[in-house]
């Protein structure tokens, strides 16, 4: 086993190596010499062939790197592997099963606490509170590194090349939904059929009343402090499950319900913001030199130039240009819309009143005036319609008029004066 205190050392003075091969360890479990070498190299290049020989043998001396039995091949140390990808939010995302256990672990300790509190027996009080502190450290620290590998993931998939079927970039997030999400919210779910917040709301309650118990039966001071403390952990954990399972859902359920084409532009975007949220903003944008780009806005469509009119002018100013005047053929002598015509409608309106009562208007001014085109009569007959001091009324049956060269259906209207 390697000294604590020299492996410590060694991981701060060879931290962005060791950070290096920590997300190369996500693709490849064995590393060779030469693959850690080639990182080293890429963390510092400035350094000659026998000082990265010499940072290579400072790792495996520390126990950062270990040598696999029949094999000159190296893997990191499993407590540093976990210890830096803890740090580093490269988690791979655990497993629904595991996350269920404990929470059904919760509701045996809660069981264990309730005996102690009706036997009097403080020691398996103390135990079951030291139980249930401990599962809920686990679970927290569980749902906040699934969220995270839930994040990485869905950043995975959206910098993801786009010309890659759509099926081959989300196939993991489609996963990762039916396999863990899903079955998250089953059991986070609130009513009957989840267990979360129901166990939770059960231990919360036991130790509130063990609490109270104690305080009313003057138990010691510590004893009363270390299931106050437990009771808060229970009631954070209820929000922070609720705020880890909503974030999860509306990170992935985008991509499970409508997959998004993406291109070069934001597939960038993507990969940028997912190490700002893991490195901070300086370093993700602190890029050696000799490290790709990323790619930047481009415009791939054409464009083209056209001369203004004030260049034009001046062009053919200096060429003398004479423009050649075109003759446009003159329009053709055509038969004009004949305009309405000028009527005298105070006299109709005079003729029209010595014949009231009329049966039907627009016969009466076909009949008198059939000289008047077939525009200006429905204009006399809706104006005559408006006349103040006359009662109109409608039948109720249609008929048809036919006047010069049109056929009117309508409702006959009579015309007479007010009783």
């Amino acid at each position: 086993m390697a000294n604590p205190r020299s492996l410590v050392y060694a991981l701060y003075t060879h931290w962005d190596t060791v950070e290096l091969l920590v997300r190369l360890s996500r693709e490849f479990a064995v590393l060779t010499s030469d693959q850690v070498l080639n990182g080293i190299a890429k963390v510092s290049g400035q350094r000659d062939a026998e000082t990265q020989g010499a940072v290579l043998r400072a790792l495996v001396n520390a126990d950062i790197l270990q040598t696999l039995p029949r094999s000159s091949d190296l893997q990191l140390n499993a407590y540093v592997l976990e210890f830096v990808r803890g740090l580093t939010r490269e988690h791979e995302l655990g497993l629904a099963a595991v996350l269920q256990a404990r929470v059904a672990a919760i509701r045996e300790a809660t069981e264990a606490l309730n005996e102690g509190m009706l036997g009097a027996d403080m020691d398996r009080v103390r135990g079951a509170a030291n139980k249930l502190a401990e599962l809920f450290r686990q679970i927290s620290l569980q749902l906040d590194q699934d969220r995270h590998a839930l994040f990485e993931l869905a950043e995975n998939a959206k910098s993801a090349d786009s010309s890659m079927p759509i099926s081959q970039r989300y196939r993991e997030v489609l996963e990762a939904y039916d396999h863990y999400v899903e079955p998250m919210n089953q059991m986070m779910d609130s009513g009957s059929q989840g267990t979360f917040y129901r166990y939770l709301e059960e231990a919360e309650r036991a130790l509130d009343l063990s609490l109270e118990q104690l305080s009313v039966q003057g138990a010691l001071y510590s004893h009363r402090l270390q299931l106050r403390q437990v009771a808060h952990q229970a009631k954070e954990l209820r929000r922070f499950g609720r705020l880890v399972a909503q974030q999860c859902a509306d990170t992935l359920l985008p991509l499970r319900e409508e997959l998004r084409q993406h291109n070069a532009l934001t597939s960038a975007i993507s990969l940028l913001l997912g190490q700002v949220r893991k490195r901070g903003l300086r370093r993700a944008l602190s890029r050696p030199a000799d490290e790709t780009a990323l790619p930047v806005w481009r415009n791939e469509r054409g464009f083209k130039l056209q001369l203004g009119d004030e260049v034009r002018a001046v062009m053919a100013a200096a060429r003398q240009y004479q423009p050649q005047a075109v003759a446009f053929p003159k329009d053709e002598p055509g038969d004009d819309a004949p305009l309405l015509e000028q009527v005298d409608e105070a006299a109709i309106r005079a003729h029209l009143a010595r014949s009231l009562p009329v049966e039907n208007l627009l016969d009466w001014l076909h009949r008198h005036y059939a000289h008047l085109q077939d525009a200006t009569l429905l204009r006399l007959f809706h104006d005559l319609q408006h006349e103040p001091g006359w009662q109109f009324e409608a039948a109720s049956q249609p008929e048809k008029t036919t006047l010069q060269t049109i056929r009117v259906l309508h409702h006959p209207h009579r015309v007479s004066i007010p009783q």
